[in-house]
């Protein structure tokens, strides 16, 4: 579905108080990647989603990971450039799917063949898997490329009941990983379905597999305070899906962004899913609408907007971050990608709205368009970022290459987020340690 279509509501709503809704503060990113290109030219790569993994040794060394869909993986040192590239995999067959990786994250000290071991974990939406890659701190301080895959041969769909409908592409999409004591969790979303999947990840034999822990579906239609029903624009046959997702591994809560509803909620409770409440909802929500088969895309009817909507997120709501601070305080971050903006809520109580913030030019580096993947760390980086780094996607990377389009990450220091507030938001860079696991 094309932003456009979902971006058509205009954001200067009324907040509940019938004052105007303050307009969101503007903040500048200070390193960008290298532009990546969808094309045969740039190897079909599109930037999608980062995560950070903190090096053990010097915090100054620490990577980032950002996945490029078909074109598999790269990685990335903290002034942007690219140290390491991992292809996705190919197609087992002449009629399969090649490998299409969606989304990125990390867990610390995972015990693989008997040793502790930093974990990369990648959504394969196009042979719906996840992919394990060790992360060797020695080989960072080499120079030496440091992702290795360390998949188990046997991993098995995560959704799908065959090879046949692994081809149907209604596969792993989402991923938000965490640990839990001794034991490694990811959470998985489903491409075109509202279903999440808990997966505990198993040593075997010092490669990563995984198995089911538990199952969510999440409405696929919702009844409206007027009493009707409505069912959220999606292509035909496809359902509400959720991408953007991150469990807040300290209070076991799980966020995830379900694109065309809002923001739900969900309790972690003995590695199983509590009853999820939708904390905030798109402004598109209960919008009629109607498909236009010859654009491949849903045209909303705004004129009939009944006004069930939120005021803080504009469809498609995507990628979800939480910055950790003292005494379960801190920030949600979520991705308002139709108005390229980030929302920010309180991480406790019930995740109160705080107010928004875009990511603009600036003498370094462009601004950030149709961000779909972010994530965010408190702890000092080095000299780079020493207050901790905000790492978003930007879909629309500038100056393009002529009719190419490209995409890149963008590293904004966490001090330029939270000195730009009226409010200062709060800077902790001690209190939460992300290898910290129990």
């Amino acid at each position: 579905m094309s932003v456009s279509a979902l971006s058509t509501l205009t954001a200067a709503l009324l907040m509940v108080s019938g004052t105007a809704a303050p307009q969101p503060v503007a903040v500048s990113a200070r390193v960008e990647t290298p532009a990546v290109y969808d094309d045969e030219a740039g190897g079909n790569a599109d930037a999608d989603d980062p995560a950070v993994w903190v090096d053990p040794h010097n915090p100054g060394r620490s990577l980032v990971i950002g996945t490029l869909k078909e074109a598999g993986l790269d990685v990335y040192g903290l002034d942007g450039r690219r140290l390491q590239h991992i292809a996705a995999p190919a197609a087992p067959g002449a009629d399969a799917a090649p490998g299409r990786f969606n989304n990125v994250d990390v867990v610390y000290g995972f015990e693989l063949g008997g040793k502790k071991t930093d974990l990369a974990l990648v959504s394969d939406r196009g042979r719906d898997r996840v992919r394990a890659y060790a992360i060797d701190p020695a080989a960072v301080a080499a120079g030496r490329p440091p992702l290795k895959d360390v998949t188990a041969a046997d991993a098995a769909p995560v959704f799908a009941a065959s090879e046949a409908e692994v081809d149907d592409q209604r596969t792993a999409y989402g991923l938000a990983a965490f640990s839990d004591d001794d034991n490694a969790y990811v959470v998985v979303s489903r491409r075109s379905e509202t279903r999440v999947r808990l997966l505990q990840l198993e040593d075997r034999d010092g490669r990563v597999g995984y198995k089911t822990e538990d199952t969510l579906d999440l409405p696929a239609s919702f009844t409206l305070p007027n009493g009707t029903s409505w069912t959220p624009c999606a292509d035909p046959g496809d359902h509400a899906q959720v991408e953007g997702m991150v469990v807040d591994q300290e209070r076991h809560v799980l966020y995830a962004a379900q694109e065309d509803v809002g923001l739900w909620r969900v309790d972690l409770d003995d590695e199983e899913f509590e009853r999820p409440e939708l904390i905030d909802r798109v402004r598109e929500y209960g919008t009629p609408w109607t498909y236009d088969a010859e654009e491949e895309e849903c045209v909303l009817d705004t004129a009939g907007d009944p006004g069930f909507g939120g005021e803080h997120l504009s469809a498609d709501a995507e990628g979800a971050a939480i910055y950790h601070a003292a005494d379960g305080k801190g920030y949600l971050l979520a991705s308002s990608q139709g108005d390229n903006t980030f929302a920010v809520y309180e991480r406790q109580g019930r995740n109160t709205y705080l107010g928004s913030f875009t990511v603009t030019d600036s003498a370094a580096t462009d601004g950030v368009q149709h961000s779909d993947g972010s994530t965010v760390i408190n702890v000092p980086l080095g000299r780079s970022f020493p207050k901790g780094l905000l790492v978003t996607h930007d879909g629309e990377a500038t100056p393009a290459d002529g009719d190419r389009e490209g995409t890149d990450f963008k590293f904004t220091g966490w001090e330029s987020v939270a000195g730009a507030f009226p409010k200062p938001l709060t800077i902790d860079t001690k209190s939460f340690d992300p290898r910290d696991t129990d």
